[in-house]
């Protein structure tokens, strides 16, 4: 349903935060939490959470987090979440605000597995994505300032779980070193 309401009412120039980023962060957080050792139900709560962690994004740009949550709350009890399920999936949500802050192996989880890509080969890529889309939000964006915000976010970005800085890290230096040589 989620995805479905994304593919709908997201603009077209969200290049980088659209119904293909759930679905892959939805994908890495079940691949980190199986790596991580969660159960069934952790899961089951960690999907819910990466599904409608950028709902939000439909209604307003800044805050997106808060306005997933608002509609985590209104749609989750169809598809029989408790109040304490939705609690928990909105703390996984807002653990994806930046700069991230989880408080727990779950909002850990997904925190990472939203950014996730940073340590890919794909990172330049992605980040492009994302470059984009900033600049259609403001023209005036050049890649050079794009770059120079990148380099310090970069710098003070941690992954939280075994696997992202066991399997990430690596790479994630890699695109920080890529970046540092751009300008």
């Amino acid at each position: 349903m989620v995805v479905r309401l994304l593919k709908q009412k997201l603009p077209v120039y969200y290049f980088y935060h659209n119904d293909q980023h759930t679905r892959y962060v939805e994908e890495k957080a079940m691949q980190i939490g199986r790596f991580e050792k969660c159960t069934d139900y952790e899961l089951y709560l960690l999907s819910a959470a990466a599904l409608w962690h950028d709902a939000g994004l439909i209604d307003k740009y800044i805050g997106h987090e808060e306005q997933s949550c608002s509609l985590a709350k209104k749609y989750l009890p169809d598809f029989g979440f408790s109040i304490e399920e939705i609690k928990q999936v909105c703390g996984m949500i807002m653990a994806t605000k930046v700069p991230q802050s989880p408080h727990n192996k779950l909002e850990q989880i997904l925190a990472d597995a939203d950014l996730e890509y940073l340590g890919t080969s794909q990172a330049v890529a992605v980040s492009d994505l994302l470059f984009r889309e900033l600049q259609y939000l403001d023209p005036f964006l050049t890649k050079r300032e794009w770059i120079e915000r990148q380099i310090p976010f970069l710098q003070q970005h941690h992954y939280f779980t075994n696997y992202c800085k066991e399997n990430r890290q690596r790479e994630k230096n890699h695109y920080l070193k890529f970046l540092q040589s751009q300008l």
